[in-house]
């Protein structure tokens, strides 16, 4: 929920604002840390990353294992942090051997125990499979590891789309995904200053669609989703004015993007005219972990997602302008 409508409904609350720089600033040492053990570290948050120690044994006279040990002694002798560790042979793996024995764990899932290890675990140890998921596949009958390994994957294709397949490659311990070192690019943003200042609520609307699905095309090109949108917009007066919601979940989806963003469009329009619009997707990551619930207040919304992914293809084999949405000719 957006700061100013939280404000609304509680007036009187206590708002602690973080030590954002701070926080930075350990983050920054702890990621130095990791880079003595290995170039390949990609960041997921402040606090959170993958290693790929592949090789690392060679280089460091030791196995991974050891090197993450001595990796969380640092952290508590130099920085007073706990630490918790996974180790495993893919990204799905380690991030659930590190949520085994929090706060400051360290646990090992090997490639020989994968399947005795998942087999009884809930459904909700897979990414993306939140309180709503949950309650479609327990109705199938679905709860454990188990249960969801013996339906036939063109089945929960058909239920689930493309998600389907991704969360029967997990079940089986099955994460191809590479570690993708630290990203050079922050933000994606598009923005477009007008010839004669508008504030006709439906042509703002019609350009803010258009920025929503230039940033989309350029977040799915890099395989790269946002956990924040930003809407910008300069008045008639030159005032700037900048509005961020924080996504419960990344996507590089254009509908959700522009779903997120027109509220707090509409809500500055009221009398005034603006001579510049922009869009910015921000707080990156790999687009794997994008859009994997959906918007479970909204039913049609994977409808739309399907819809759009479906026009991308088309637009890729015949040309941009070949599908259009209506909204984008206002």
């Amino acid at each position: 929920m957006p700061m100013y409508r939280a404000l609304k409904l509680c007036p009187d609350a206590v708002i602690l604002r973080p030590r954002m720089k701070l926080y930075a600033e350990i983050s920054r040492q702890i990621r130095t840390m990791m880079l003595e053990l290995t170039p390949a570290v990609e960041p997921i948050s402040l606090d959170e990353a993958f290693l790929d120690l592949t090789g690392t044994e060679r280089l460091h006279k030791k196995p991974p294992a050891v090197l993450l040990a001595e990796l969380t002694s640092r952290l508590k002798n130099e920085l007073g942090l706990t630490g918790s560790v996974g180790l495993s042979h893919n990204k799905f793996l380690a991030k659930v051997a590190s949520d085994l024995d929090k706060p400051s764990g360290f646990s090992i899932i090997g490639k020989f125990e994968t399947e005795k290890f998942l087999s009884t675990k809930p459904v909700n140890i897979l990414w993306g499979v939140g309180a709503g998921t949950k309650e479609k596949l327990a109705a199938m009958g679905i709860k454990n590891l188990n249960d969801l390994k013996r339906w036939d994957e063109s089945d929960f294709v058909r239920k689930f789309g493309s998600s389907g397949k991704r969360l029967k490659a997990l079940a089986s311990g099955k994460d191809n995904r590479r570690v993708l070192p630290e990203r050079s690019i922050k933000s994606i943003s598009n923005e477009t200053t007008f010839g004669n200042d508008v504030g006709q609520s439906s042509i703002l609307v019609g350009h803010l669609w258009r920025m929503c699905e230039k940033v989309s095309d350029r977040a799915k090109s890099r395989e790269i989703a946002g956990k924040v949108g930003v809407l910008k917009l300069k008045t008639s007066k030159h005032r700037l004015i900048t509005r961020r919601l924080t996504f419960k979940e990344p996507t590089n989806i254009a509908d959700r993007l522009f779903s997120a963003l027109e509220p707090l469009l509409k809500n500055e329009i009221k009398e005034v005219r603006f001579r510049l619009l922009g869009v910015t997707l921000m707080d990156l990551c790999d687009q794997k972990y994008a859009d994997l619930t959906g918007d479970l207040l909204d039913p049609y919304s994977r409808n739309r997602e399907r819809a759009e992914l479906a026009s991308d293809q088309i637009r890729k084999k015949f040309g941009v302008n070949a599908i259009i949405k209506g909204r984008s000719l206002r």
